[in-house]
C-alpha cells in the first residue's frame, strides 16, 4: 500500500497537509485545487496500472454528473472517471472530459464517437445525451436497460451485507446516516437503495427505528454534524452500529465520534460503502464495502468500444462488491 509519504510527494505537498485534506479536516485552509492534486494521487497510487494494448485513432467523451468541487466531497465518481481515463490512455483513445459546468459545450462537440455518462441523469438529460451519440453508456445508473448500456452495483445486495455482518456481531440497535440527491435539473428526487434496503431488512428483522436515521448530503461535513446531531439526540443510547452510506459520510461521522469522546469500534462500529483511497489513511482505518470504481471505469470504455464497433443490443453489467472489515468495527 503506498503510504502518505508517497502521497505527499507525487501531489507536491506536505505530508501534514496530505494527512489532514484525507481526513478531511474541516479546519485545514487549504484551495480545492491542492485537494484534488491530493486525492487524484492518493487514486492513481492505488490504481493497478496495465501495459497500453493498442493505439488507437477514436475520440470520445466523459460526462460528470458532478461538478469538480462536487467531486473532492464525494470521491466515488472521481474514481470512476479516473478508471475511464486509465482504460482511455490503455486503448489509445483520445478522451474529452465535460462536468456540469461545460455541459452545453458537449452538445455542440460533433465528433465524439462515443460517450460515457457517470453519475444520475433525468429522463430530460438521458434525451438531450441520446440526441449527441446513439454509442452511450451510463456509469452509476441504468435509465432504461432495454436500450443503453450500463455499468451499476447492485447497492441492495451490498447494505444487506453491511447488515448481516452488524446482526451476525450481535447488534439490535443499528444507525443509518446517508445522503439525499437529486436530478440536475431539479426535475426529481432520486431514491436511494441503501436507505431503503436499509429501513426495509431492518424492519423484517424486527429492529428497526426510524430515529436512527439521519440524511444530509453525501459530504464528510454532513457525516460530521449529523452524528453530531445523533450523539445529541441519543446520549447513552446511541445506537451501537452505525452504516454511512458512502466513505466521505463515514469519515465525517468517524471524526464527530472521536470529538466527542465515543471510542470507535469498543462504543460504536462503523462502516461506510466504496472503500475509496482515503478508507485505509484515515484513524481508525474505516470499515467499508469496496466498490470496485476502476473496474466500473474500466469497464465502461470497453463496453463503450463494442457499441462502437457495431454491438446493437443494450448490457446491464453488474460489478460485485466486498466487504472489507478494518478497525473502525469489529
Amino acid at each position: 500500500m503506498a503510504t502518505i509519504k508517497d502521497i505527499a510527494h507525487l501531489a507536491g505537498v506536505s505530508i501534514a497537509t496530505v494527512s489532514r485534506v484525507l481526513n478531511y479536516d474541516m479546519t485545514l485552509s487549504v484551495s480545492d485545487e491542492t485537494k484534488k492534486k491530493i486525492f487524484e494521487a492518493a487514486e492513481e497510487l492505488s490504481y493497478k496500472k496495465k501495459p497500453a494494448r493498442r493505439q488507437g485513432t477514436g475520440r470520445i467523451a466523459v460526462l460528470q454528473w458532478y461538478t469538480e468541487k462536487e467531486e473532492l466531497e464525494d470521491l466515488y465518481y472521481m474514481s470512476i472517471r479516473l478508471g475511464v481515463e486509465n482504460r482511455c490512455r490503455h486503448h489509445g483513445l483520445q478522451l474529452v472530459k465535460y462536468f456540469q459546468a461545460n455541459y452545453e459545450e458537449l452538445k455542440e462537440d460533433d465528433e465524439v464517437q462515443g460517450l460515457i455518462a457517470i453519475g444520475k441523469f433525468s429522463r430530460k438529460q438521458v434525451k438531450d445525451l441520446r440526441s449527441i451519440t446513439k454509442n452511450l453508456v451510463f456509469v452509476d445508473t441504468s435509465p432504461d436497460e432495454e436500450q443503453f448500456d450500463s455499468i451499476v452495483i447492485d447497492f441492495e445486495k451490498a447494505t444487506k451485507k453491511v447488515l448481516d455482518h452488524f446482526i451476525d456481531k450481535g447488534h439490535k440497535q443499528i444507525g443509518y446516516i446517508g445522503g439525499k440527491e437529486e436530478f440536475k435539473d431539479k426535475t426529481a428526487a432520486i431514491e436511494d437503495a441503501r436507505e431503503e434496503t436499509f429501513k426495509r431488512y431492518l424492519t423484517e428483522k424486527g429492529i428497526f427505528d426510524e430515529r436512527f436515521l439521519y440524511n444530509g448530503k453525501f459530504s464528510a461535513e454532513d457525516g460530521h454534524a449529523l452524528m453530531k446531531q445523533a450523539i445529541h439526540d441519543h446520549g447513552d443510547k446511541l445506537p451501537t452500529a452505525f452504516f454511512a452510506g458512502n466513505d466521505s459520510i463515514a469519515v465525517g461521522a468517524l471524526r464527530a465520534l472521536l470529538e466527542e469522546g465515543v471510542s470507535v469500534p469498543e462504543r460504536v462500529n462503523i462502516i461506510g460503502v466504496n472503500d475509496i483511497s482515503i478508507s485505509k489513511y484515515v484513524f481508525p482505518t474505516l470499515s467499508t464495502v469496496k466498490v470496485y470504481t476502476e473496474l466500473m471505469g474500466e469497464t465502461a470504455v470497453d463496453t463503450l468500444l463494442e457499441r462502437i464497433e457495431g454491438r446493437k443490443t443494450a448490457k446491464k453489467i453488474f460489478i460485485a462488491t466486498k466487504l472489507i472489515i478494518r478497525n473502525s468495527s469489529f
